[in-house]
C-alpha cells in the first residue's frame, strides 16, 4: 500500500486534499466573478443612475420582452405613450436614449447640435465600415471626410445649374424606357434606379452606365437587397443583441456579403482612376480624393487614404441612388392611390410649364402644389423611421437628465414627420399638410426626411431636386395606371425598420 501511496503521490493521483484545494480554488474563482459582476452592474448603475427613465431592464436581455421582434417602432412609440418624448430602452446590457416628437429631436439635434452629432455604430453594416467612410465615422476622420465631400459635390455642381441639366438629361432616358413598356405593365423599381443612380454617377464615377449594362444592373440589385435585408425583423433583432449574434452565422452576413461586392466594384474603379490620373483636370469625386491624398501623404493625421475613399464613394453611391429612387417608387404608389392629387399635379403642371419645353427647377416657385405633393410624399413614406443612430460625443445634460459620453441616440424622425402638433393631417396622404389656406407652398421645420442638425444628409439639395425633375418630367408626359382600383391599393411597406421598403407592385404608364 505505501508503494501505492507514493505511486499515487507522484503521478499527480486524485487525493482528499486535492479534492479539497480544487472545491477551495472554485468557490474563490465563483466569489470573485461574481464580485466583478456585481461591481462592472454597480459601475453601469452608477453611470447611468441620471438618464431618463424608462421600462426596468432585465440582466442580459434588458428590455426585450418590451420590444417585439420585427416591431422597434411600434414598440417604442408605444413607450413613449407611457414614458413620455425621451426614455432609455435597453438593447441587452445597453442603454439606449430614445428621442419621440418634434421638440425633443429638434432640442437635441439642432440646439445641442455638437453633443448629438456622433454616429453610433450599426452592427448589421459594422463588420463593412468598421468605422471608416462619411456616414459611419466619427471626431476628425469624420469632419475632415464629411467637409471635404460637401465641397466636391458642389464643385461638381449639386445645388447648380450645371447638376440640373445633368438630372434633366437623364429624365429623358427615363422617359424613353417609359415609352418602350408601350403602356404595358411593369416594375418600376429598376427603372427608377437606374436614372436615379445615373445622376450620383455622373459625380463619383464621372459617367452614366447604359441601362442594359449588366454589371450595373448587378450593382442595382445588389444595393436593393442589401436596403431591403437591412430592416428586415433579423437585423433589427441583430442590431439589439449583436454582441452575442455576431458569433453565430445568420442572415446578417448576406448583408456583409453584398456590401463587400459593391465595395470591390468600388475598389476596381478607383485603380482604373489611379491609372489614368491627371491631377490638373479631376474627373469626379474619386480623382478629387486622389489628388487630395497626394497632397496630405505627409501628414500622420491624414483621413484620405484608400478605405476612406471606397467606404466614402460607397456610402455616396448607396445613398443617392436608394433613398431617392424609393421615394419615388413610394409617390407613383400614392398618387395612383390618390387620383385626384394626380389630377391636379398634371392640370399646374401643364399650366405652368406647358408641353413644349422640359421642366427646370426654377418652375418649383410656381407650382406650390406639385411642391406640397412631393414634401407629402417624403413625409408620408417617412423612408428612414428612427435616423442612422447617433451618440453623444461628451456627458450631456439633456432635460434635466445627465446622458454619459458614447450612449446611443434614436431621434424618431417617424415621430415628428407625423407630430400632431405640427401636421394637420399627420396619419393620412394630404398634401395640404404644405399648402397654407390661399393654396401656397408652407413651409414646415418638422419636415426632417434627411435629418436635420450636423449629421443632415450630405445630399439634402441634389435629392430635392431630383425629386421634383423627375416627378415633373414623368408626369408632364405620362399619366399613372394602377392595375387594380385605388382603393386596393395597398401602401404598407414591405419592411419596416432601418428603412421602410416600398411594395412591390407594377403599373402602367400612359402617354397623355
Amino acid at each position: 500500500m505505501r508503494g501505492h501511496s507514493r505511486l499515487a503521490y507522484h503521478t499527480g493521483a486524485v487525493t482528499p486534499c486535492t479534492m479539497e484545494l480544487a472545491g477551495a480554488i472554485t468557490i474563490f474563482l465563483g466569489i470573485y466573478v461574481s464580485c466583478l459582476l456585481v461591481i462592472s452592474a454597480w459601475r453601469k448603475q452608477s453611470r447611468n443612475k441620471n438618464l431618463p427613465p424608462g421600462p426596468t431592464p432585465l440582466p442580459l436581455i434588458g428590455n426585450f420582452l418590451q420590444i417585439k421582434v420585427g416591431e422597434t417602432l411600434k414598440s417604442l412609440e408605444k413607450l413613449s405613450a407611457k414614458y413620455g418624448p425621451v426614455f432609455t430602452v435597453y438593447f441587452g446590457s445597453k442603454p439606449i436614449v430614445v428621442l419621440c416628437g418634434h421638440e425633443a429631436v429638434k432640442e437635441a439635434l439642432v440646439d445641442q447640435a455638437e453633443e448629438f452629432s456622433g454616429r453610433a455604430h450599426m452592427p448589421t453594416v459594422e463588420k463593412n465600415f468598421q468605422g471608416f467612410g462619411v456616414v459611419f465615422a466619427n471626431g476628425e476622420r469624420w469632419r475632415q471626410l464629411r467637409r471635404f465631400s460637401l465641397t466636391v459635390l458642389r464643385n461638381f455642381g449639386m445645388g447648380k445649374k450645371s447638376i440640373e441639366e445633368r438630372i434633366q438629361e437623364e429624365a429623358q432616358f427615363l422617359l424613353e424606357a417609359f415609352r418602350n413598356t408601350k403602356a404595358e405593365p411593369f416594375d418600376p423599381t429598376f427603372f427608377l434606379s437606374r436614372a436615379v443612380s445615373n445622376v450620383i454617377c455622373s459625380i463619383v464615377f464621372g459617367d452614366r452606365f447604359d441601362y442594359e449594362d449588366k454589371e450595373f444592373l448587378s450593382l442595382l440589385q445588389m444595393m436593393n437587397e442589401s436596403f431591403k435585408e437591412m430592416s428586415t425583423p433579423w437585423s433589427q433583432f441583430y442590431d439589439m443583441y449583436a454582441s452575442f449574434l455576431k458569433y453565430f452565422p445568420g442572415p446578417h452576413m448576406k448583408i456583409y456579403y453584398l456590401l463587400e461586392d459593391m465595395r470591390k466594384f468600388i475598389e476596381r474603379r478607383v485603380k482604373q482612376n489611379q491609372a489614368t490620373l491627371d491631377a490638373n483636370s479631376p474627373r469626379d469625386f474619386i480623382d478629387c480624393f486622389l489628388i487630395q491624398m497626394e497632397k496630405e501623404k505627409q501628414n500622420p493625421s491624414s483621413e484620405f487614404n484608400i478605405k476612406n475613399l471606397e467606404l466614402t464613394t460607397l456610402n455616396l453611391f448607396f445613398a443617392g441612388t436608394e433613398t431617392v429612387s424609393s421615394t419615388l417608387r413610394y409617390g407613383f404608389l400614392l398618387l395612383m392611390k390618390h387620383p385626384e392629387v394626380l389630377g391636379k399635379m398634371h392640370e399646374e403642371i401643364d399650366r405652368v410649364i406647358g408641353q413644349s419645353r422640359i421642366p427646370a427647377i426654377e418652375d418649383r416657385s410656381q407650382m406650390p402644389y406639385t411642391d406640397a405633393v412631393i414634401h407629402e410624399i417624403q413625409r408620408f413614406s417617412d423612408l428612414i423611421p428612427m435616423d442612422v443612430p447617433h451618440i453623444v460625443t461628451r456627458d450631456t445634460q439633456f432635460r434635466g437628465y445627465t446622458i454619459p459620453q458614447g450612449t446611443e441616440i434614436y431621434p424618431m424622425l417617424s415621430t415628428v414627420l407625423r407630430d400632431p402638433s405640427k401636421f394637420k393631417s399627420p396619419e393620412s396622404f394630404n398634401p395640404r399638410n404644405f399648402l397654407e389656406e390661399t393654396g401656397q407652398f408652407r413651409k414646415n421645420d418638422a419636415f426632417v426626411p434627411f435629418s436635420s442638425g450636423k449629421r443632415i444628409c450630405l445630399g439634402e439639395a441634389l435629392a430635392r431636386m431630383e425629386l421634383f425633375l423627375f416627378f415633373s418630367t414623368i408626369l408632364q408626359r405620362f399619366t399613372l395606371k394602377p392595375l387594380v382600383a385605388p382603393e386596393d391599393i395597398d401602401t404598407k411597406p414591405r419592411e419596416d425598420g432601418f428603412a421602410k421598403i416600398p411594395p412591390f407592385y407594377q403599373l402602367c404608364v400612359v402617354p397623355r
